[in-house]
């Protein structure tokens, strides 16, 4: 069995970590690159880092975050926003990236899914999809959740799979900064049409709902975010819980 993974998510702003509820009434969470050593010290597994409003404001997500970040940790770090071409995606793993999460533009520019996987592998591209449930229906959500689609989130992660996305960071902007629980139905339904990984995001609150993603909602890796910032819950005791709910993970 593989091992499941915890991930914070580092939403960035202005160089700034923030942090808030549906995606809207951002507040400062502290200094990007201090709480990526934190969590590398902690046991994290994985760690994101996305440039929230680099699509909206049309700028590039900063390589030199990216370059002060892997010189102070040792585990693997995404880094998303504002990734619009292959010289964007060169540019942040010559920074020290190990993947890419592209979102909106993976969306308008579907091809750009399939030239990163063919030229870096599949298992560096994180196709991150937001999504809200209405009226009975999940939909794709672009520009950091204020453009809404027409298309159905499961429509779209297949295309990702089949694109050569090598994993998919699903958000449920319903969930989101709420912290009461992921969206474990639609997460369950998800890893029985993909085949890759799926991160999930969105609703942690205490440790259960880590438990209930992956024993309900069957996802591969968990995301969270003000949880760890706010240090509601710590990376090592969380594992302990996990591993006593018989979910393999790295010590």
């Amino acid at each position: 069995m593989v091992a499941k993974r915890i991930i914070p998510c580092l939403d960035i702003d202005n160089n700034r970590t923030v942090k808030g509820i549906n995606f809207l009434n951002l507040i400062d969470a502290g200094d990007p690159v201090e709480l990526a050593k934190l969590y590398s010290n902690q046991g994290a597994d994985e760690l994101v880092f996305l440039d929230i409003t680099a699509t909206k404001d049309k700028r590039k997500t900063l390589s030199n975050l990216a370059l002060k970040i892997s010189k102070n940790i040792n585990i693997p770090f995404t880094v998303g926003g504002g990734i619009s071409s292959i010289d964007d995606v060169s540019s942040m793993l010559f920074s020290g990236a190990d993947k890419i999460s592209i979102n909106t533009q993976a969306y308008r520019t579907p091809d750009l899914i399939n030239k990163v996987s063919s030229r870096y592998g599949s298992q560096c591209v994180v196709v991150a999809i937001d999504a809200k449930y209405i009226n009975g229906s999940w939909y794709v959500y672009l520009v950091g959740g204020r453009e809404k689609t027409n298309t159905k989130l499961i429509d779209w992660a297949v295309e990702v799979q089949e694109r050569g996305a090598g994993e998919i960071l699903f958000t449920s902007m319903n969930n989101d900064g709420t912290k009461n629980g992921f969206a474990n139905e639609i997460l369950s339904n998800l890893s029985e049409k993909l085949t890759i990984p799926i991160i999930a995001s969105g609703g942690a609150g205490k440790v259960q709902d880590f438990v209930d993603v992956f024993k309900i909602g069957n996802a591969d890796a968990a995301l969270a975010a003000s949880v760890f910032h706010f240090k509601e819950i710590e990376i090592k005791n969380l594992k302990e819980e996990l591993i006593k709910n018989n979910i393999k993970v790295r010590l």
